[in-house]
């Protein structure tokens, strides 16, 4: 059984999604092909950052976002 990752925020949701569906393995093969970075980790962390699931509180714990 494969083990579910911990999400930080959407990126890794739609990164979830893009291994799923075999996307990610297309666009690897595409941007090692051309030599060009398909910027995937920068989007991802973008997104993270953008879309939070969950949020530290001022005490340093996280929380469930609602």
């Amino acid at each position: 059984m494969k083990q579910l990752k911990k999400m930080d925020g959407l990126g890794d949701a739609v990164e979830a999604v893009a291994e799923a569906t075999g996307i990610k393995k297309i666009v690897e093969t595409v941007a090692k092909a051309t030599g060009r970075d398909c910027g995937c980790g920068r989007r991802k962390e973008a997104l993270n950052r953008l879309v939070p699931f969950k949020k530290e509180n001022g005490d340093g714990v996280q929380r469930d976002t609602d």
